[in-house]
């Protein structure tokens, strides 16, 4: 061999071994579960502030992280919990059972309270509400940022922290993130009026730090306007059901009881981002209520699973080398291509068909992820349905008798995607996938 050769071997060895290096995910950190424990520790306080009734307030939180972590320096996802900015906790279900999951593949997280309540119950101290919101999670960011300076505690990457919630959560991150200029509030408070609560930074605490994130989890939220998000902004990740009565899914009156503001909701915010370039994933719930996975097994999956992947690629791991065969292929079975043209993308159940064609038939089906028992829904009635595992093997067969609504029990079938494929009198075929999960 040639001393050429030699030299060329060499250097492919390095930068191989330099890129595995390199890669956050090389032993399965973040795309898996690789740590058994993780670590709890309660009520830090991060700041504080007055509340609604110039009460002073203590802001608490809740972190999370790996047990007997060797890593000098973590990711960060804060999470803000819901409640429409009058009720919740840190320590509410979703927000906990997620901090615990992804503690659990090398992140640390952070569940915080923040200052809840508003009256009179008007448009106008919902909005304070939001803004009381937004400077606390901002005071949370800083308290990271200079304990990463001072005493290193917590031991977090300040190049990759994230925030995201549910809900009220949810709109406080999006507006942490995307709104940036007092001037572009001034449809909802005059300049003077936000300066008396201590403008968009606040005074919550840990004054002079950065609160720069680098990216944004959206469950179920939304933002006063959407075009806020501007060319250049960091990306997004959001999960919303289509049935959504109190955060609409595309844009609506937020509405937990009064009326209270109109707001662009994920599907607004994702054709917004598509149309400017930010990278941006966005997982719709078909026929599902309003933050489906608080309570419900099988949403609480898909969720974690579609946020993994959405974190795993802005880390820049290379996340189909750690998957086992099986699995890559569940995840190309559940998440089909995103296409940024206007129509939901990374849908659970997808009314696109396989195959092309020219008619007005449509498939749905309800809910995903469900249990084994689900609805099938046509705007046409069809012929024939069939149910294939994720390896093509059909596990299920019934005829339509021309029925455009049928009842579907899988009783025996194991957790895991499956494909639905319908055929009508004209000979098309829709097929749409299903998660199973019980």
């Amino acid at each position: 061999m040639t001393k050429q050769l030699l030299t060329l071997f060499s250097v492919i060895f390095l930068s191989t071994t330099i890129l595995r290096a390199q890669d956050p995910c090389a032993s399965g950190r973040y795309a898996e579960t690789v740590f058994t424990q993780f670590n709890l520790t309660s009520n830090l306080t991060y700041g504080q502030n007055n509340n609604w009734a110039n009460s002073n307030t203590t802001l608490k939180l809740d972190f999370y992280e790996p047990a007997n972590d060797p890593l000098a320096a973590r990711p960060l996802i804060i999470w803000v919990h819901g409640g429409s900015f009058i009720g919740g906790s840190k320590t509410d279900p979703d927000v906990k059972a997620l901090s615990e999951r992804f503690a659990k593949k090398g992140y640390a997280c952070a569940s915080i309270d923040y200052r809840l309540g508003f009256f009179p119950f008007d448009s106008t101290n919902a909005v304070k509400a939001v803004v009381r919101a937004v400077q606390d999670l901002k005071a949370a960011i800083r308290f990271f940022y200079k304990d990463a300076q001072t005493s290193n505690t917590f031991k977090i990457d300040t190049n990759h922290i994230f925030i995201g919630g549910s809900s009220a959560g949810a709109i406080t991150a999006l507006h942490v993130a995307y709104l940036n200029d007092a001037c572009e509030f001034s449809d909802y408070m005059s300049t003077s009026a936000l300066a008396s609560l201590g403008g968009l930074e606040g005074n919550s605490g840990n004054p002079g730090y950065s609160t720069k994130v680098h990216a944004v989890i959206n469950g179920c939220g939304a933002l006063a306007q959407y075009n806020w998000l501007e060319p250049g902004d960091v990306p997004l990740c959001s999960v919303h059901g289509t049935n959504d009565g109190t955060v609409t899914y595309n844009r609506g009156i937020v509405n937990p009881g009064t009326p209270l503001m109109y707001l662009d909701g994920s599907r607004m915010i994702h054709e917004r981002a598509c149309a400017i370039g930010v990278t941006n994933q966005f997982y719709t719930f078909k026929n599902a209520p309003h933050v489906p996975y608080l309570n419900n097994a099988a949403y609480m999956d898909s969720t974690e699973r579609f946020v993994r992947d959405f974190l795993v690629e802005v880390l820049g791991c290379t996340q189909t080398v750690l998957l086992p065969a099986n699995e890559m292929q569940q995840q190309a079975f559940l998440y089909p291509t995103t296409y940024c043209d206007g129509t939901p993308s990374n849908e659970a159940c997808s009314s696109a068909s396989i195959n092309e064609w020219a008619s007005n038939n449509e498939l749905e089906c309800y809910p995903n992820p469900n249990n084994g028992n689900f609805t099938i829904q046509t705007n046409n009635s069809f012929e024939l349905l069939r149910i294939y595992n994720v390896s093509g093997v059909l596990i299920h067969e019934a005829k339509g008798d021309h029925l455009t609504s049928f009842e579907v029990g899988l009783p025996t079938q194991v957790n895991g995607l499956y494909l639905v494929e319908v055929a009508f009198e004209n000979k098309e075929i829709l097929r749409t996938k299903i998660q199973l999960l019980r």
